[in-house]
This record gives structure tokens, sequence and C-alpha cells, in this order.
């Protein structure tokens, strides 16, 4: 018979769990890379444990001293796990009770309940302290390029239609607005997973006077003003994903916004568009046509999209019928979060990087911004300015587009009596709308494409990015 672990099996079982029932429920394989949050929980509960006097002093020195040895071990790739032994929880406290008699004590007050919540709490918060800082470098990079190519000229689409001129600049600006707001939405998330559970136990606490406001305080878990934020609810505690969801949530936004982003770059990157050429370092060949060039990181970009949103889908309905509280169900959290962190993470450092290498063909966007169909709008605004109801204006502005496509020709050259076919408002002034220049610099309202407007935004960015 399979020998059993003090650790792992309890007094209660009589046998070993199977061979085969041991690899179904083990999560080592994946929730080890909880280690630095596992050590950092148990050194708060240690010092806890040694002021509320379960451990003595030198019981504390010796947990500390064996947990920085194990740690060390980890870090370099020394460390034997255990896969017997479950999960990252314990392995490390079994390695550590082997060569510290008092780290049997520990566990006192602590449940694994509480242990994991904590852990995946303080490994989120790391992950969305690097991904703020990855998003702020990826609207770096767009600035960057628009800063550069700021009196570049496109037509901006609707339905995929050319529809009005805008500047490249301003397009990109579009996506830097996108990231703040997922910028905004991680840093609420981590304030709402800046919370401890730890002292929770397995559902209903300890009779044991632990001081979770001191654990919290050890472990940095405090608001503004230094105060201990803690769980209010222990069954709530152990059994809160909440935090996973949202950042899951919140993730699965910023790659959808990238995907829109890497989509923009496929379109303008192929031989219909030219707009743009993505850099060979972040582009591929192909395996029996030689002449492709095919922008490969902003195709995975798009796709990675699907899977953070199918992580997502995964961990609601991972949870939506528990009973509470805790539910060994929650085991498959960790895969999906992990997956969302690590692909979003990767996708906006190599957004970031393909942009920075992304060379625009300006004559090309000139050229297909210059389609005088852009300015049908800037028309009908003419005739606004007229007194014309926009409706009307608009009427008129469609019946001289329908005349220019039936004449074969543009509506720039049209002649000031086929103008006023539709519209006697028209004067000699509306021939000279169709300067594409200035039809863009009476653009400077707010968050419009002006020169004027879009070199705010740029200084704007510039100052919040710094």
């Amino acid at each position: 018979m399979k020998q059993m672990s003090p650790l792992s099996r309890s007094g209660r079982f009589a046998a070993a769990p199977a061979a085969d029932v041991a690899r179904f429920t083990e999560s080592l394989s994946f929730d080890w890379r909880l280690w630095r949050h596992d050590i950092r929980g148990s050194r708060a509960q240690a010092a806890m444990l040694r002021k509320i006097g379960v451990l003595s002093a030198a019981e504390w020195r010796a947990i500390n001293r064996g947990l920085d040895a194990i740690a060390r071990e980890i870090a370099a790739g020394k460390f034997r796990w255990r896969p017997e032994l479950e999960d990252v929880h314990m392995n490390i406290e079994a390695e550590l009770t082997r060569r510290v008699p008092a780290g049997a004590k520990l566990h006192t007050g602590r449940s694994r309940n509480d242990q994991v919540a904590l852990d995946l709490r303080l490994w989120l918060l790391d992950e969305i302290a690097s991904l703020l800082e990855e998003l702020r470098s990826l609207q770096q990079a767009l600035v960057e390029l628009a800063e550069r190519e700021q009196e570049v000229i496109l037509p901006g689409y609707t339905h995929l239609q050319r529809a009005q001129p805008v500047r490249l600049a301003h397009h990109l600006l579009a996506y830097v607005e996108m990231l703040a707001r997922d910028r905004e939405r991680l840093e609420q998330c981590r304030e709402r997973t800046r919370v401890s559970p730890l002292g929770s136990g397995a559902l209903a606490g300890s009779t044991l006077p632990l001081d979770r406001a001191y654990a919290a305080k050890a472990l940095k878990l405090v608001d503004a003003r230094g105060r201990p934020r803690l769980t209010q609810n222990s069954m709530d505690a152990v059994s809160d994903r909440d935090f996973a969801v949202e950042f899951c949530a919140h993730a699965a936004l910023v790659a959808v916004h990238l995907s829109r982003l890497a989509e923009d770059m496929i379109l303008w990157a192929s031989s219909e568009f030219n707009f743009v050429r993505i850099g060979d370092a972040y582009t591929t060949g192909s395996s029996m046509m030689p002449q492709k060039r095919n922008p490969d990181v902003a195709e995975l970009a798009r796709g990675k999209a699907g899977r953070a949103i199918g992580n997502l889908v995964a961990l609601l309905t991972l949870l939506k019928g528990l009973p509470m509280t805790y539910n060994r169900d929650l085991q498959e959290d960790k895969e999906r979060l992990f997956d969302t962190a690590d692909h979003v993470r990767a996708t906006v450092r190599l957004c970031a990087a393909m942009l920075l290498n992304t060379k625009v063909n300006r004559e090309r966007c000139l050229a297909a911004a210059k389609d005088p169909a852009l300015l049908a709008t800037d028309l009908a605004e003419h005739l606004v300015r007229k007194g014309r109801p926009f409706r009307q204006a608009h009427h008129a502005v469609g019946a001289l587009v329908a005349l220019a496509e039936r004449l074969g020709t543009s509506l720039d050259r049209l002649t000031l009596k086929e103008l006023r076919s539709a519209d006697n408002k028209f004067g000699p002034d509306a021939l000279k709308l169709f300067d594409l220049k200035q039809a863009l610099e009476r653009r400077n309202i707010t968050g419009a494409p002006g020169a004027r407007e879009v070199r705010k935004q740029l200084r704007r960015w510039r100052k919040l990015l710094s």
C-alpha cells in the first residue's frame, strides 16, 4: 500500500487515494507558480502566530529561515516537488516541517481554503501591476507612432466603407483612449483584490484569537491610509472568486481592443490597402509562396481574444452552480486565470513592439483620403450654415452624389450650376470645400481629427504617460 503523507491525508482515512484519483485531483502541475505568494502568506501567518503566542520567538525565526531556504531552492530550480502531495501548499509545508519541527504549527487557524484564496489574490495583484505597466508601454508606442506620423491623412471607415478623412494620429489615439479605460478598470479591480481572507479558516474562522489585521498589514493588504482590509464574512472569503472573474472580464476586454487594433493593422498591411508595412521581425513567410509577408503577430493578437473570452465564460460557468462554501471545483479557476494573464500580457507586449516597427506609406494613405466623396458631409454642413435643416441638406447632397455617379465624374468636379440643381443655397464658396487639408483644419472641436486638436491630444497623452 502507498504510504500516506501525514499532511495530505488525515487520520480519518485508512488508505491512500488510488493512483488515478491522485493524478486526477492534483493541482501541483499548474499551481506551483503560486509558490512566492504561498511563502509570503506563510511568513505573515507565522508572524501573527508569534504575536498571539502560538509560536515562540525561536520557532518563528526557525520557520522564517526554513521558508527562506525553500524559496532560494525553488528560485534556483533545485526544489524537489512531490506530486503525491497534491499542490503547492502541501509541498512547501511538508518540506518546511521536515526541516523545522515548528513548521507543523504553521497551519494553526489556517485552512488550504483561505490559504489558496490569499495566494490567488497576492498573485493577481502582482499580475495586475505588471499588466498596467505593459498597457502603459503600449499606449506610449501608439503615441510615438502617432507623433511620428501626425501629418498623415487617411480615410476613416464605417461599415468598412470610406466615410470621412481623419489623421492617422487621431485613429491611433482612439486606441490610447480604449487602453486608458482598460487601465482604469484594472486599477479598480486591484483595489477589490487587495483584501485579506487569511484567518477565515475552512469556512468558519477559528476559536483561536487570530489577529487578522496584523497579518493583513504584514502582507500590505491595506487601504490608502494604511488600515488593514479584511474580508468580512468567512464563508464568502473562502468561496469568493469575483476578483478572478473581474480580472478575466477586464483582460478579455483588453484582448478585444487589441484584436480590433490588430484587425486594422492586418487590413492596412494588405496589398489592397497598402497603408503600412510591418517590420520583418513581426511578420512571417509562407512555406509555399515565397512572396508572402504574413502579419502573424497581428493575426495571433486577434486570435488570442477568443481565448480570453473563452476563459471568462469557463470561469463564470464554473462558479454558477456552486453551493457555499469551498468546493473542489474551484481548483479549475487557476488555469483559466493563469492562461488569461499570460496570453493577454504577451499580446500587449508584442503589439507594442510591432507598432514601433511599423512604417507608414504616407502617399498611399493620402491618395485614398483624397476621394472627394469623403467630404460629402462637409457639403451638407455648408448648407446647414446657410440655414437649411440638416435632413434637407443631406437629401440635396445625396442627389448630387447620384448625379456625379450618372455623369461618371467625382463630386468635386460638379459645376456650380449642377450644385444649384440640388439646392439653390449653394454658392461659389461651395467649390472650395474640397481642399482636404482645409477640410481637416475645420474639424477642431474637442475630440475631432483636426491638426490643432490632434496636437493638443498628443500633448495631453505625453503628459499623462510620462
